[in-house]
């Protein structure tokens, strides 16, 4: 009977949770969840100089922001396991212990040794193969400068170990049974082989997913657009959007259907269905999966999700009635808009009626003389409206159309620029029912002026 699927996600903290580390996470997350395995999260923190709590903090984050929680998880064989309760995460710069019983093990074994004030591993002389999950079976043979000194080092003459050394002690104690990660480190994975293999147990199963790169085919570096997760969240992005987006970034279903709830990813995902060649990110896609989650979501999770960033943006929520936000907020759902730029589509519905400010080019286009009279006539005939509601206020615009021989554009676009200021925004009736009568009738008598 085969071990229970144990992954893990191993972060080195160093300010910022790349978009590769992300989906790596994400990967290795819903491996585990799919297989009714465990989530280990291990902070590869042994660069001391490096690292601070704060860039741990915004790894930590991220992974929360993006609903990927990680499992407990010490092994019986690892007393030094998660330093916060039993959910972790691991830190393995509180693991020295462990990482020095280890490495005596192999000098007692004659398979490491002391040169220059450094502990050597002695590396085998043969070809390795690393089978792998995703790439197929690599023959990694030794380059000519490894012929003659195959050797390399497990601990610094520092007094610090290396990352080679730590990772495999610690994929080792802590049972993982499948190593997924990026094929950036398929360089490494030979030296982790022969380590396991020194060490006398099986190594876990290796898959090495596909870069991401820039639309344009380059690296994506953290300066490029989308590289960064904080900026996600900044931007307004809804967490399943982005774990969507991300999980289409090196995978895919079989039937190809890109709009995937985390319940339906978890469902679908298998590692048999990565692909082999590089991702592109497309900003493009990634909004179009956040339009489609943001419109589907339950009206009570829109505003859960949009309501705080309508207090960033300096917005005092608590001073309007719940119902009227709930209203307004409802009326840009249909829209797909990221949520930071919710404000610029409802602001209209948080100033004072005297203090609407009208857009210079719409001003100038739906505010000038001639629809001076169509205006005059249009708050006559929303005054008769009752109750005030979205399909009466329509029926009241088309029928005054008509009966001044006018298209209902004529109509539209002052009653929209005096309400709100703008050419563009939510449907008209509906704002305009959020609005209420008195303040629709006070915005277009001032705008008369």
């Amino acid at each position: 009977m085969s071990s229970p699927v144990r992954v893990r996600f191993a972060p080195s903290p160093t300010g910022y949770l790349h978009i590769g580390g992300a989906r790596t996470a994400l990967f290795n997350w819903l491996y585990a969840r799919h297989h009714g395995g465990q989530f280990i999260l291990r902070v590869e923190d042994t660069d001391t100089a490096r690292n601070t709590q704060a860039a741990v903090d915004v790894i930590v984050e991220g992974l929360r922001w993006l609903g990927l929680d990680w499992d407990a998880g010490p092994q019986s064989s690892d007393p030094d396991g998660p330093s916060r309760g039993d959910r972790g995460p691991y830190f393995q710069s509180r693991r020295g212990q462990i990482y020095r019983r280890r490495l005596q093990e192999l000098r007692d074994r004659g398979l490491a040794y002391d040169r220059d004030g450094a502990v050597y591993f002695r590396m085998t002389r043969d070809p390795i193969t690393i089978p792998d999950l995703i790439v197929g079976d690599i023959i990694r043979p030794l380059t000519d400068r490894e012929q003659a000194d195959p050797d390399w080092v497990l601990w610094r003459s520092d007094g610090q170990p290396v990352f080679h050394f730590v990772n495999v002690v610690d994929d080792l104690e802590m049972g993982v049974t499948h190593v997924i990660r990026g094929e950036d480190h398929i360089s490494n994975t030979a030296k982790h082989l022969a380590l396991f293999r020194a060490f006398g147990v099986e190594p876990p199963k290796y898959g090495h997913m596909p870069l991401i790169l820039n639309e344009d085919g380059t690296k994506m570096s953290k300066r490029d657009r989308g590289a960064v997760v904080t900026n996600y969240q900044e931007d307004g992005f809804l967490p399943e959007a982005v774990l969507n987006y991300l999980s289409l970034l090196g995978w895919s279903p079989a039937d190809g259907q890109e709009f995937l709830s985390v319940a339906e990813l978890i469902a679908r995902f298998d590692l048999d269905r990565v692909n082999r060649s590089a991702a592109r990110f497309d900003v493009k896609k990634l909004e179009a999966l956040h339009f489609e989650h943001t419109r589907r979501l339950a009206p009570e999770a829109f505003l859960a999700a949009a309501v705080p960033y309508l207090w960033k943006a300096g917005v005092p929520v608590d001073t309007f009635p719940t119902g009227y936000v709930r209203a307004a907020l409802l009326t840009v759902q249909e829209k797909g808009k990221l949520f930071r730029e919710l404000l610029s589509w409802t602001d209209f519905y948080f100033v004072a009626d005297d203090t609407v400010v009208y857009e210079p080019e719409a001003q100038a286009k739906a505010l000038t003389p001639t629809a001076k009279p169509l205006l005059e006539a249009l708050v006559v005939a929303f005054g008769a409206v009752t109750p005030f509601s979205a399909a009466g206020l329509e029926a009241a615009l088309k029928q005054l159309a008509t009966q001044l021989g006018v298209k209902a554009g004529a109509l539209v676009q002052p009653c929209r620029v005096a309400c709100t200021g703008r050419l563009v925004g939510p449907s008209l009736y509906h704002l305009l029912e959020v609005l209420g009568s008195d303040r629709v009738r006070v915005r277009m008598q001032r705008a008369l002026k």
